[in-house]
C-alpha cells in the first residue's frame, strides 16, 4: 500500500465520520511520527509534510554535515561527509542533508499497523466527541428513535445513528414503546465504561418535566415565571411550585394555559400524570395548604424543631390530602421539606371519640403512627374502614388490623 493510497481511504474515513481537516492532518502526522521513532529511536530531526487532499506524503530526514573524524559524528541529527556525498557528491562540511524517506523504506508490517492506528484513532476520536456532546447537552430535552427493546432498557438512536439508552428505573411506569417510535426525554448523564461513553436518559427526572414547561410555556422559557421546586411520582402526580416576580403575570394560569391547553401537552407527554402547579409562597402555613391541593385545609400547626407539620381537615378532606396510594402527602411534604401530619378535625359525635394515644398500652407505637400517616387518629376513625381497606392503605398485616379491630371494638363495647 502506498502514501497516496493509505491517506485517501484514511481521509475518506474520517470525513463519514464527520472529522474536520486541522485534526485529521494532526492525527495522519501523529501516527506517521511513530512510525518513524520506532524505526529511528526519535522523530526531533524529520520534517513530515502531508496533504490530505491530494493524498501526498513528504518525509525528510534532516542532518548536518560534519567532519568524518568529528566525535559528534553517531549523534541522531549528524552525518559524516563521506555518507553525505553518497546523496549529493558536492556537499561540504555544516551543510544540511534532507533525505527524503519512502514510505516503502518503513516496511509492510510498518504500513499495515500505520492504517489500523490511524482507524483507531478516528474510532476514539468519534468516542470523545459523542461524550463531549453529550455531556455538554446533560438536562436538555433530546427526541431518539427506538430500535431495541430490552428486558431492563430500550436502546434507542439519534439523527447521526448514536446509541442512547434508556433504562427501566428511567422510564414512567405507563410508557410502552415499540420500535420505531419517537421518544423524547433528557439527557441524565454521561457514563464512560471501558473506554466507551453511554448516554443514559430519563423520563421520570423532575428536570424533564422542568423543560416540558419551558417549551410550552412561553414565560417559563423567558424567565418571567421560575419554576422554584418540583417534585413527581412519574405517571402518577407532580407538584410543581412557581413564582413570577412580575405582578402582572399570574404564574399558575400561565402554566396551565386557556382550558388547560398548555399543562394538556405536558400531561399527556407523560402518560397523563395528573400536575398541581401551585403559587410559591415564603408563607410556609400558606405554601403548605396549597401544597396539600386539591383538599381544603382548616388549620395548621407547625413545629420547627422537628420539622413536622400537623394538619387538620374536615372528614370528607382526609383522603383528598392523602391522595391515591398517598401520592398527594408524600409530595406535598418533599415539596414544603416538612413531614406532614393529617388530622380530622373532630364533629360533637365524634367528640366521644377516643384518641388512638390512648391505647399505647395496647397496640404498639409504630403501628399507631402507621395508622395516622392515612390519617387515622381516633378508634371510630378506624373502626369506620373495612379490613380490606385497612390492608390498602397501610403496610400492616392482616393480622394486627385484626388485634387492632378487636382492641378497638372491646373499648366502645364497655
Amino acid at each position: 500500500m502506498d502514501a497516496k493510497v493509505l491517506i485517501e481511504s484514511f481521509a475518506e474515513f474520517a470525513r463519514s465520520k464527520n472529522v474536520d481537516r486541522p485534526t485529521m492532518i494532526r492525527i495522519l502526522e501523529d501516527v506517521f511520527r511513530a512510525m518513524i521513532r520506532k524505526k529511528f529511536e526519535t522523530d526531533e530531526n524529520f520534517d513530515v509534510t502531508i496533504n490530505a487532499d491530494q493524498g501526498d506524503l513528504e518525509i525528510f530526514r534532516i542532518r548536518e554535515i560534519v567532519d568524518d573524524n568529528s566525535e559528534d559524528i553517531w549523534d541522531f541529527d549528524k552525518i559524516s561527509l563521506t555518507d553525505a556525498r553518497k546523496i549529493e557528491p558536492d556537499f561540504e562540511i555544516g551543510e544540511e542533508v534532507y533525505e527524503k524517506i519512502e514510505l516503502e523504506e518503513f516496511g509492510r508490517r510498518a504500513v499495515q499497523m500505520a492504517r489500523q492506528t490511524l482507524i483507531q484513532r478516528i474510532k476514539d476520536l468519534e468516542k470523545d466527541i459523542l461524550y463531549n456532546k453529550y455531556e455538554e447537552q446533560v438536562g436538555e430535552i433530546i427526541s431518539a428513535e427506538v430500535y431495541q427493546i430490552l428486558s431492563r432498557e430500550i436502546l434507542l438512536i439519534d439523527s447521526e445513528g448514536n446509541e442512547l439508552v434508556l433504562p427501566k428505573g428511567e422510564q414512567i411506569p405507563k410508557d410502552r414503546f415499540r420500535k420505531g417510535d419517537t421518544v423524547k426525554a433528557i439527557v441524565h448523564r454521561v457514563d464512560m465504561i471501558n473506554g466507551n461513553p453511554k448516554v443514559i436518559l430519563s423520563r421520570t427526572s423532575p428536570v424533564f418535566l422542568e423543560r416540558l414547561f419551558e417549551n410550552e410555556v412561553p414565560e417559563v422559557y423567558d424567565g418571567l415565571i421560575t419554576i422554584i421546586k418540583i417534585v413527581r411520582e412519574p405517571g402518577e402526580r407532580a407538584k410543581v411550585a412557581v413564582e413570577s416576580y412580575d405582578d402582572r403575570i399570574d404564574p399558575v394560569g400561565a402554566c396551565v394555559g386557556m382550558k388547560g391547553s398548555r399543562i394538556h401537552a405536558v400531561v399527556r407527554e407523560l402518560q397523563n400524570e395528573n400536575i398541581d402547579v401551585i403559587n410559591y409562597t415564603e408563607n410556609l402555613e400558606l405554601y403548605v395548604s396549597r401544597a396539600l391541593s386539591p383538599a381544603k385545609v382548616s388549620s395548621i400547626s407547625v413545629n420547627a424543631d422537628t420539622k413536622r407539620i400537623s394538619v387538620f381537615l374536615k372528614p370528607d378532606q382526609v383522603s383528598l390530602a392523602i391522595g391515591k396510594g398517598g401520592h398527594n402527602i408524600k409530595l406535598a411534604s418533599r415539596l414544603v421539606g416538612y413531614e406532614i401530619d393529617v388530622f380530622r378535625e373532630l364533629s360533637e359525635y365524634e367528640e366521644e371519640d377516643v384518641v388512638l394515644e390512648e391505647f399505647s398500652d395496647e397496640i404498639e407505637e409504630w403501628i399507631i403512627d402507621e395508622l395516622k400517616k392515612t390519617g387515622l387518629d381516633t378508634a371510630k376513625s378506624v373502626l369506620a374502614l373495612t379490613k380490606e381497606d385497612l390492608i390498602r392503605r397501610t403496610e400492616l398485616e392482616e393480622e394486627t388490623i385484626d388485634e387492632i379491630f378487636r382492641i378497638l371494638r372491646t373499648e366502645f363495647e364497655q
